[in-house]
């Protein structure tokens, strides 16, 4: 019973979030769109990867972004993209990683605007995390990059919460934050997971995937039952 033992002595559960794809519904957006988490406990370990390799970088001059503030997949040259990869297997815990994949023209209209999309994935991702939850814990912790369509942040941050609630185990404390990704490592590795993960899923490309696979518990793909699709791709 979690009264049994409070729940500051309970490990807080850390999961950083990252997207691909876009919120464009029609034949000219992407064909898909993940939704990606990383769940880690402290401490984290590959801070510590990741910020020698950042100073490495910044003096020897190998990435031709030479102030380096972050690591970013799209962005970094793929030499930094297959060190960075190759990290995040060798220190990133087995199972750590889930995402729910969406073949977009498979959402119903009524589920397409972003404000009622993005929190109803994001909530199928985390009930699944955090049920998967490798220890009991005292509190999630959700940190996610600056959220997407700012003109609508503020509907879709009120409908994650709403959805949480709802979705979450209430006897489990959680927060939800907005952080650029520049602040934590931990959401410059789900960006890398995510890129990955996406990559293999629109482009058919899975070469970095297979390196990370073994930190991938789950990619959900939640409309994979289903036939009917309400556009065409081009």
């Amino acid at each position: 019973m979690i009264n049994e033992v409070t729940t500051a002595a309970l490990p807080t559960l850390y999961i950083f979030l990252d997207e691909g794809g876009n919120f464009d519904f029609s034949p000219t957006g992407s064909k898909y769109f993940t939704l990606t988490c990383v769940s880690l406990y402290r401490p984290f370990t590959l801070h510590t990867d990741l910020d020698t390799y950042k100073y490495d970088l910044i003096e020897h001059r190998i990435n031709p972004r030479i102030e380096m503030e972050y690591f970013h997949c799209a962005d970094d040259n793929r030499h930094v993209r297959s060190k960075v990869f190759s990290l995040l297997a060798a220190s990133v815990p087995p199972n750590s990683v889930d995402s729910v994949v969406v073949e977009k023209s498979k959402t119903g209209p009524a589920l397409q605007p972003p404000e009622r999309f993005y929190p109803k994935m994001l909530g199928y991702l985390l009930r699944y995390a955090v049920g998967q939850a490798s220890y009991r814990v005292g509190e999630v912790v959700v940190i996610t990059d600056n959220l997407p369509v700012a003109k609508k942040r503020n509907a879709i941050e009120k409908a994650v919460k709403t959805v949480l609630a709802d979705m979450l185990p209430s006897a489990i404390p959680y927060r939800v934050m907005h952080h650029s990704s520049r602040a934590h490592y931990g959401l410059q590795v789900a960006d890398y997971f995510n890129w990955g993960i996406f990559r293999k899923w629109e482009h058919g490309d899975p070469t970095s995937h297979t390196t990370i696979s073994p930190q991938i518990r789950s990619e959900f793909e939640i409309f994979r039952r289903g036939t009917r699709h309400y556009y065409e791709k081009i």
